[in-house]
């Protein structure tokens, strides 16, 4: 069979606000608002269905559906019979008709003019199609085939730097605009050596490190910046450069560092409501002192870091969390640096250890590619933390050369600045992560 129709667009994220394409109307992901702005984009008057998640259906004139293709593709029949002015809306109600999309069996009429030896086929996430029948010669004609785009989103407003040696708990908020508060009294276990990520798109999480053994606890961070006392640990535990972003939206996922005798690859996801899961077998090198950010819409990186020997490499997440193999390093090896977004959409890895202390710093784009080095800013240091804050900035913060409180802004467009007096006690091997 051949005959494919629709766009392969690429599709910026999901579960944000988005516009329906350029008609100017704005729907919202899921719901009854979407489904209200899909029957105007329509003429009105469908008949919405439940959401549909089976491998095949039949569609009937004059309704509407919703087709959740998350765990499989979907064979659609359309009526056998239809008359001039028929109308079927169909709609991608997860977002995943780029991985599993749809076909239409035209069941003895035409579509767009062909018989129905032809398969017609969907596969662009977030796609929405509504089709008229036409009479008999060009049958169903697809009057709307359009992809709903996210509408560029901000992240987070505030950051927060929280634990690190001397092994202490105490946290230090960022407000939107970069400034960072004293210290807040800790909560949980002290422990140094972890990371930190975001979940649930407003909240965060710290988890792993060490207390002076190897630990797997975690601390939830509420929207409004409040750490939360210990959660029992998942996974193995392990210390020393895990790297943790977001990814997806709203999920996050902690990666790589050191275990027992070894540098490990081993992944645990956290789910949207701040859930962390077991062992996901490692994909890459193995390695510790690494760092991870978010880049373009719903992905993520880990870069960097020590395997023996320091390394430049990096393994891209993929906006369901899986990892890919390594992709070759750029810029200088080096290990024990930090990592934030910038820009909404971009990315940059920062500072650490060359065999000695440094300041550079690497650009992530929208789409995962590494730059060069950029001549360092700042004081070089390592064992550091980093974070988003005002939406679409970040800020290096604290590290070691000698204990040190300092911070470095970062701007929309990757621009580190000098050095910031610092606030807070002096300390390293410290995490931080954005909450909103």
């Amino acid at each position: 069979m051949s005959g494919i129709v629709g766009s392969k667009l690429n599709i910026r994220g999901s579960g944000r606000i988005a516009k329906l394409g350029t008609d100017g109307q704005v729907l919202t992901s899921a719901g009854a608002g979407l489904q209200a702005n899909y029957e105007d984009a329509a003429g009105g008057g469908l008949d919405w269905q439940a959401i549909e998640t089976g491998s095949t259906m039949t569609a009937v004139a004059g309704e509407g559906y919703w087709i959740d293709t998350t765990s499989n593709a979907c064979t659609i029949t359309l009526p056998a019979s239809a008359s001039n002015g028929d109308e079927i809306m169909f709609a991608d109600y997860a977002r995943t008709w780029g991985t599993y999309g749809i076909v239409i069996d035209s069941n003895g009429l035409n579509y767009q003019g062909d018989d129905d030896s032809f398969d017609v086929e969907y596969g662009t996430d977030g796609q929405a199609l509504h089709i008229v029948y036409s009479g008999a010669t060009k049958g169903w004609i697809p009057t709307l085939d359009k992809t709903v785009d996210d509408v560029p989103s901000t992240g987070n407003d505030n950051g927060i730097f929280g634990f690190g040696i001397d092994i202490t708990a105490v946290t230090n908020l960022v407000s939107n605009v970069g400034v960072v508060a004293t210290d807040t009294t800790g909560v949980g276990t002290a422990r140094y050596y972890l990371a930190a990520c975001e979940f649930g798109g407003d909240k965060g999480i710290f988890a792993y490190g060490s207390t002076g053994s190897l630990s797997s606890l975690s601390n939830l961070v509420s929207n409004a910046g409040v750490v939360a006392t210990d959660t029992a640990g998942v996974g193995t535990a392990r210390n020393d450069g895990v790297g943790a972003c977001e990814y997806g939206g709203d999920k996050g996922i902690f990666g790589y560092g050191y275990a027992v005798g070894t540098s490990v690859s081993m992944t645990n996801l956290v789910s949207s409501s701040g859930v962390v899961s077991a062992d996901v077998t490692g994909v890459g090198t193995a390695r510790d002192g690494t760092a991870a950010c978010e880049y373009g819409t719903g992905l993520g990186i880990f870069g960097y870091g020590s395997s023996g020997g320091r390394v430049s490499i990096t393994n891209l997440v993929s906006n369901v969390g899986v990892v890919s193999t390594d992709v070759t390093g750029v810029g200088t090896a080096h290990n024990l640096l930090s990592a934030c977004g910038y820009g909404n959409d971009k990315g940059i890895f920062g500072y650490g250890y060359t065999g000695s202390v440094t300041a550079i710093t690497n650009l992530v784009s929208n789409v995962g590619v590494v730059s060069t080095d950029t001549t360092g800013v700042g004081t070089a240091r390592r064992y550091l933390a980093s974070c988003e804050y005002g939406g679409d900035k970040g800020i290096f913060g604290y590290g070691l050369n000698g204990a040190l409180s300092i911070s470095n802004l970062v701007s929309n467009a990757g621009v580190v600045a000098t050095d910031v007096t610092g606030v807070g006690t002096a300390r390293y091997g410290l995490a931080a992560c954005s909450y909103n």
